[in-house]
């Protein structure tokens, strides 16, 4: 069972009124530090959440089951496909994009043509490397997590292997860029919309944090993550398919500022972050959700739904983000900030889904509308943890769910 499962089994708690007491606080690149762990999204009361209920045996026989499993998985890394990118270097990530399928037409299946919201499944096979990503990132999760609630040295230990095998060690480490990623064959060796794909280092960011305090990761080992993750960011801001990234109008754009967001403050770079916070709600938020709260470019896609919570989460992990740089991104009401009135609309839809009056392919299909119900439901979690001033709460979860669940951005 992955890291996602796991936590949801977990982590189950309110989300805070408006009452609440004060929160820990999120210092710069420090980020929780005060509180234990170098986290910047996962928050320390969402830890101890999570170490407390662990204290439940079904819960902790739950977690030990995911981390022993992978123990036996691993090291990742980008080298163990068949063929490099057209670099030459299979050190260099490579991908193709989800939507993008051979053409019938064509002997030879290219270029690749579009059908929005219909995964090929080609695209995660063993020739790239999008699925070896995520499990190298569910895993390190899973067994911080585990750690975190057993203090168990193996789970630890394992997680630092992988880390050194994904980031530090020469031979097998990942070239820091996205040069190749979503590519569209016979069309694009690579494009910017690939750079999304790097959500997935996000929680492994957030784990690194959760392990710092065992000691496995060692102070070489984490200065030379952190100088990945330096050039990443780098790469982020100054390559062709960033700064075409950094242009875009829609998720895209949005989680461009969450990813370099946190990739800077992890790498020490706050400055960096500090001014993607400032200007997002005016400059990147506000021209992408209209005075009803709709997000035009995402209601347009066949999978409306899932795009409009998808790219409200970018926006309330930003605001998680500003928090850790004195920028306040949960001010003023749905008027005045457009992430509360993206937020507000899309929690009203929460009881009444049947009402959304947008195209979208997931919600006919029971098990496609449950993945999409859970993450509207995440997203909306998070938001409540951050206007908690306000005592903003999504909709009252049915009496038979067990209550809201502690989530973390992934």
């Amino acid at each position: 069972m992955h890291g996602v499962a796991i936590i949801a089994g977990l982590l189950l708690a309110a989300a805070p009124a408006a009452a609440a007491p004060t929160l820990a606080q999120c210092k710069g690149s420090d980020g929780y530090l005060a509180s234990g762990q170098r986290t910047f999204l996962w928050r320390p009361e969402w830890l101890a959440a999570q170490r407390a209920a662990a204290a439940n045996d079904a819960a902790l026989r739950q977690l030990i089951r995911g981390a022993d499993a992978a123990l036996r998985r691993g090291p990742y890394s980008v080298t163990d496909k068949p063929r490099a990118a057209g670099s030459g270097d299979k050190r260099d990530y490579l991908s193709i994009g989800p939507y993008w399928w051979p053409d019938a037409s064509k002997p030879d299946g290219e270029p690749y043509r579009r059908r929005d919201g219909e995964v090929n499944p080609e695209r995660n096979g063993d020739r790239f490397d999008v699925q070896r990503l995520g499990a190298f990132s569910r895993d390190v999760e899973t067994l911080a997590l585990a750690w975190h609630a057993t203090g168990d040295a193996r789970y630890a230990e394992h997680a630092a292997k992988l880390l050194r095998a994904w980031f530090v060690t020469t031979e097998t480490r990942m070239n820091p860029n996205l040069d190749y990623a979503q590519a569209v064959p016979g069309a694009s060796a690579g494009r910017p919309e690939g750079i999304i794909e790097a959500t997935r280092l996000v929680p492994v960011i957030e784990a690194i944090g959760v392990l710092g305090p065992s000691k496995a990761i060692t102070a070489d080992d984490q200065r030379a993550i952190e100088s990945w993750f330096g050039n990443f960011a780098t790469w982020m801001a100054t390559s062709p398919n960033g700064k075409g990234q950094r242009a875009a109008k829609n998720n895209h754009g949005v989680y461009y500022d969450a990813l370099l967001g946190q990739f800077a403050l992890f790498a020490r770079m706050d400055s960096v972050t500090q001014r993607l916070a400032q200007d997002f709600l005016t400059r990147r938020l506000g021209p992408q959700i209209d005075a009803a709260g709709t997000l035009p470019a995402e209601t347009a896609r066949t999978r409306s739904w899932h795009y409009s919570a998808f790219t409200l989460r970018a926006g309330v992990q930003m605001a998680m983000l500003g928090e850790c740089v004195g920028v306040d991104l949960w001010r003023g009401d749905a008027k005045a900030n457009p992430l509360r009135r993206g937020v507000e609309n899309l929690a009203g839809y929460r009881a009444k889904l049947d009402s959304w009056s947008f195209k979208d392919i997931d919600l006919a299909d029971p098990g496609r509308r449950a993945r999409a119900m859970t993450e509207s439901d995440t997203m909306l979690t998070l938001a409540a943890w951050g206007f908690r001033d306000a005592g903003l709460m999504p909709p009252q979860v049915p009496a038979e769910d067990s209550g809201w669940l502690i989530p973390y951005p992934r």
